[in-house]
Parts: structure tokens; sequence; C-alpha cells
């Protein structure tokens, strides 16, 4: 068994922590996915292969979860992740006015993280929030009915000295 310096103790305990709410320890992989990406802000496959062997699962079917779910991130992000909505019902009431504006005030393209490692943009399929369309997710937060000066107030919040906690 590997269960080397990529798991933390701490990581390790909480992880077991989970597992004590499943009949298989396999069945905590994306709690234990999110334990890891708690602590480090990403995935990295040694900490996938570690958990893999902690959840006595094989890495394969591990990184299958990893894969598929799309709040798992399995390189580097920034520390403010943005998810744009990219449903139908975002792009009709202005979607594009708000990529476009993010991209301006970020200096990125979706997919990528800003030069200071402040940002990440990530389009996304859908958040489920159709009634307050446009709408994005920044670090687990939804915004709703966005304008791009109202993308330009919650940037100037999240840059603002003490506003990177938000």
């Amino acid at each position: 068994m590997h269960l080397g310096p990529e798991l933390s103790p701490l990581e390790r305990q909480e992880i077991e922590a989970e597992c004590a709410h499943y009949p298989e320890r396999r069945a905590a992989a994306i709690e234990g996915l999110k334990v890891v990406q708690k602590h480090r802000g990403w995935v990295s496959d040694g900490s996938l292969q570690a958990l893999a062997e902690l959840l006595q699962m094989p890495v394969g079917e591990l990184e299958g979860v990893a894969t598929f779910y799309n709040l798992i991130f399995r390189q580097p992000v920034g520390r403010h992740v943005i998810l744009l909505c990219d449903s139908v019902c975002c792009w009709i009431k202005g979607r594009d006015d708000l990529n476009r504006r993010l991209c301006q005030r970020l200096g990125i393209k979706p997919g990528e993280t800003s030069a200071d490692g402040q940002f990440t943009l990530l389009p996304t399929v859908c958040l489920g929030d159709c009634d307050r369309a446009p709408t994005l997710m920044i670090d687990h937060q939804q915004h709703g009915n966005l304008t791009p000066e109202k993308i330009d107030r919650l940037l100037d919040q999240l840059q603002a000295p003490g506003g990177e906690d938000g």
C-alpha cells in the first residue's frame, strides 16, 4: 500500500470520517475528493492515487468519478473559481455579454486562470437557476439576474483588500 505523503493526516482523518457514513469505503469517493480539494484547491494525480488506495478502489475508477463530477478540479485553479452558466436560458438573457465582461476584466478566456492566480473562469452546463438567468457561481455562491455592471461590482468586491475570502 502506497499511502505516502500525498494525503495529510488531517485529510486522512476527514476522509475516514466520511467513510464511516457508507457501507463500503469506495462509496465515499466524491466526499473524499471534496476533502482533498478543500485542502489543496484541486486533486493532483498523486493525491488521487493515495485516495484510491485509502478507499480501497482502483485508481481508474476514482479518476472516472473525479472527471465526471464537474466541481472536482484535476488541475490547479485560481483562488476564486467562477462558473458561468452556459444554458439556453442564460444565453437568451445575455450570458455572452457577461462572458465578454469577465474575459475583459480578468484578461483571460474561458478555461483559463488570471495571471495573478486569483480567478479561473469555467463555463458550466447549467446551474439550475434559470428563473434568475443569467447566472454564475463564484466560490460556491450563486448570483443571478446579472448584468455586466453587476459583474463589475462582484469582481470589485473580490479584488478589494479583505475581499478575497468572498
